[in-house]
């Protein structure tokens, strides 16, 4: 069942303060902090007055891929809600959490059954999956059925080229969450009529659950 949503890769105030203060904002907002080949990678100044907004109510999700310390130390003192990181053992997001107190979204990139199986390690140090594609800040797709039968009392977080046209009822039954961050640009660059009509649809989908 869909319970709410998170758009990704949110570089720049306007966009951020039209989804804050959209009628149905999504559940999640995500900035892409230690990433550097992501067009969506922001600095740590432009985070400063990126996160000084109001966010209202959203929470606020620093993407992180295999961070280091000194991303970890530069952003401890942002009001982000939620860690999503990549590319990190359980033992490593575990000291990641203890030390900054963070709730942690364990983000998988999935390309066979093999991939999915590993969300089993991580069942300890998460709060909630994120299953997304190999191709980072290339917006691949990958075989969302693969997750379908994935059973586990957290909540279940999908991305991979998701697409404002895509029928999104499809993923009543495979997830709780919708990630997008590709589908609601044109032209490299959030497009705030194509992310207000994503959060449309996804508030349509959840009055009908």
């Amino acid at each position: 069942m869909i319970k709410g949503s998170k758009i990704c890769g949110v570089s720049d105030i306007n966009t951020l303060n039209f989804i804050v203060n959209h009628p149905y904002p999504p559940q999640f907002i995500g900035f892409i902090c230690n990433y550097k080949k992501s067009s969506r990678y922001i600095g740590i100044e432009m985070l400063n007055k990126l996160l000084s907004l109001d966010k209202k109510k959203s929470n606020f999700v620093a993407v992180l891929v295999k961070p280091d310390e000194d991303i970890l130390e530069k952003i401890k003192h942002l009001s982000f809600d939620y860690y999503q990181i990549y590319d990190c053992t359980p033992e490593e997001i575990q000291s990641i959490k203890t030390r900054y107190n963070k709730k942690i979204i364990t983000a998988l990139t999935i390309k066979d059954e093999v991939d999915v199986k590993k969300y089993e390690m991580f069942y300890k140090v998460t709060d909630i999956y994120l299953f997304d594609s190999k191709g980072y800040e290339k917006s691949m797709a990958f075989d969302h059925s693969l997750i379908k039968k994935i059973k586990i009392n957290k909540p279940l977080m999908i991305a991979g080229n998701i697409q404002i046209d895509d029928n999104l009822e499809n993923y009543k039954k495979i997830a709780d969450i919708i990630d997008i961050s590709g589908g609601v640009e044109t032209s490299g660059l959030k497009d705030k009529s194509k992310i207000d009509i994503f959060l449309k649809k996804v508030k349509e989908i959840h009055y009908e659950t």
